[in-house]
Order: C-alpha cells, then sequence, then structure tokens
C-alpha cells in the first residue's frame, strides 16, 4: 500500500483533512502551490483542484517519461 506524509506535501490548514477533502481541494492545498500558481494552472489547463492535477495527461506524461527513465 502506498503512503506518503501528508504534512510534507500539504499546506498546514490541509494536513488534517480527509483524502476525498484533500483531493476536492484548490491546488494551492499543495505545500508550496501558491494562489496565484492555482489561477494559472486553471487558465492554462482547466485545473481546479488537486484531483484535477493529478489528471492532468501532461503530468501523466511527464511522470512516464520520468518512469522509464529511471528504468533505465
Amino acid at each position: 500500500m502506498a503512503s506518503i506524509d501528508l504534512e510534507k506535501v500539504l499546506d498546514k490548514a490541509w494536513a488534517d483533512k480527509s483524502l476525498p477533502e484533500i483531493l476536492a481541494a484548490p491546488v494551492g492545498a499543495l505545500k508550496g502551490v501558491s494562489d496565484r500558481d492555482g489561477e494559472l494552472l486553471q487558465e492554462a489547463f482547466g485545473v481546479k483542484t488537486v484531483a484535477d492535477l493529478a489528471e492532468l495527461k501532461y503530468v501523466r506524461w511527464a511522470q512516464a517519461l520520468a518512469a522509464l527513465d529511471a528504468a533505465e
């Protein structure tokens, strides 16, 4: 089972929320992502939530390329 230290990846206000709440949260809930970053992601890609970002095809493509590189 996968696990993650939520305090390392989420803004403090979101660290105690449930996974469904986190996935529905604005991308600014992620540590290091500003409200302005969230606005730009929405303008460029239609990303509004953490789940939207996770499902963004460009993110998936980049992850696949990185995994291929790591496997070599």
